[in-house]
């Protein structure tokens, strides 16, 4: 009896870790998006809601040396829903030590309280600081959104 009980329990942990690891390979993967320095324009004619005269003037423009020289190609040309959208399928990662305020205010979602967070932590050593300092505000699944949008000194 106990030995069945225990298989039973094994069992059962073993399913349990296999949908867990699942889960976080689909919310990895769900993060993930294309870089505007290096997606083809093959790519780029596959993102809903970029304009092909955007994806020209961005493929033109490259390589992006900051976000804000992307954002200053995108913004003339979407704005609002539009342009979060794109931003969620297309962005360049902010240099979490070197942004700057309007930098970090156009991650997707950010807020005003968020970007002072984001620079009050500065110097980031690692991405796990990152993790820890933002993690005090927001739960595990907007810290990775974040983490998402970010580097440090690529």
């Amino acid at each position: 009896m106990i030995d069945l009980v225990r298989r039973k329990l094994i069992l059962a942990a073993v399913a349990l870790i296999g949908l867990t690891a699942g889960s976080a390979a689909t919310a990895q993967e769900t993060l993930t998006r294309l870089n505007p320095n290096t997606a083809t324009e093959a790519e780029l004619a596959q993102i809903g809601g970029l304009p092909a005269d955007l994806a020209k003037a961005i493929v033109a423009a490259r390589p992006f040396a900051r976000t804000g020289d992307y954002d200053a190609i995108v913004s003339p040309r979407l704005e609002g829903d539009a342009k979060t959208a794109l931003y969620e399928q297309l962005f360049l990662p902010i240099d979490l030590n070197e942004a700057t305020e309007d930098e970090i205010a156009v991650i997707p979602g950010m807020s005003r309280r968020m970007i002072h967070e984001f620079e009050e932590y500065r110097p980031y050593t690692s991405i796990e600081q990152f993790n820890r300092e933002i993690g005090k505000y927001v739960d595990d699944d907007e810290v990775a959104r974040l983490r998402s949008y970010v580097t440090l000194g690529e």
